[in-house]
């Protein structure tokens, strides 16, 4: 008999009804099992993803479910340790969604809980397990390029109007840096494989207390990165790879299939390539290698130690704009 992960949601968020509900029920070997809202009138639409699904009205309700064999955490950034390792305590294997957390070492405890749980606790950073990364990271490895020397990665939209949104409130984990820097930093991160040297210089644009747009230069091992995010930019997203020999282009990183069509543009001497994927939920992906992780053991795309590298970049990046 082929074993399942029985997946429950901390939160009704509008990203987790959306996206990640859906991907929870649909990703082979797990399914949607539960939900936990103060608010039980918000669990309705999940009911119409997953028509058996538990509704509790408190997350400590949803995590001593003994059905519930894994947690995915969608609740504000600031919260996302405390649950983790609440759930991680009550048996429960654990996806928080990214960041995990405001500063580096707030991840520590988290990397705790679950190395004593001995249960598996990831990172939400779905664009690792799209195959467009997948084989970015291989062009940059196999020289294709030449020796690569610099990284540009932007990522921007302006949501300078929605007021009540949390990503424009800094006391729930708001600014461009929580919520889209992980993209930007990550994925050079990921592709790469770098390790940061310094941060050569950063600047950061306030609204009250909340950032806005940040704009960074970092040296990594054998080549330079410039990032920019800002959430009052008309949105946008590229990434590019230089270097000796080619250029490589990555048209839409983030959010494949949504901003447009994921693909690779490469450039080499006079020869110009495109590499398109069809559409791809790498939503799904994601789950499908958490509940190969849980079943079977197998390796994670993506660890909390790769987040804490991450949120090291962030916190340099503050840093360094005073």
């Amino acid at each position: 008999m082929e074993h399942y992960v029985n997946w429950g949601i901390l939160g009704a968020s509008n990203f987790a009804l959306n996206e990640m509900a859906p991907a929870l029920h649909l990703a082979g070997r797990g399914r949607l099992a539960g939900i936990a809202t103060r608010d039980v009138g918000k669990a309705a639409p999940f009911t119409r993803i997953a028509p058996d699904l538990n509704v509790h009205d408190s997350y400590d309700a949803l995590l001593a479910d003994p059905m519930i064999d894994a947690v995915y955490i969608p609740l504000p950034h600031t919260m996302h340790v405390e649950w983790g390792i609440k759930a991680l305590q009550a048996g429960k294997h654990v996806l928080v969604e990214k960041p995990t957390a405001m500063t580096a070492p707030e991840i520590q405890p988290l990397i705790e809980a679950r190395d004593k749980s001995g249960l598996v606790a990831s990172e939400a950073f779905m664009i690792v397990h799209h195959p467009q990364w997948q084989m970015a990271r291989e062009i940059i490895a196999s020289g294709q390029l030449g020796q690569l020397q610099r990284v540009r990665a932007a990522f921007t939209y302006n949501n300078a109007a929605d007021t009540q949104n949390i990503r424009n409130k800094a006391a729930m984990g708001g600014g461009s840096l929580p919520d889209i820097g992980v993209y930007t930093i990550g994925s050079t991160r990921f592709a790469t494989g770098g390790t940061l040297r310094e941060i050569y210089d950063a600047k950061i644009e306030y609204e009250g207390d909340c950032e806005v747009t940040a704009e960074a230069r970092a040296g990594f091992d054998g080549f330079d990165a410039q990032w920019l995010t800002s959430m009052r930019m008309h949105p946008f997203q590229e990434v590019t790879f230089h270097g000796s020999d080619g250029v490589l282009r990555v048209p839409t990183p983030y959010n494949a299939g949504v901003f447009d069509q994921a693909r690779l543009v490469i450039e080499t001497g006079m020869e110009r390539r495109e590499i398109r994927f069809p559409k791809v939920n790498q939503y799904v992906l994601q789950v499908e290698n958490l509940n190969a992780a849980i079943l079977d053991g197998a390796a994670l795309k993506w660890r909390l130690e790769d987040a804490v590298e991450t949120q090291e970049t962030i916190d340099a990046i503050r840093a360094k704009a005073g």
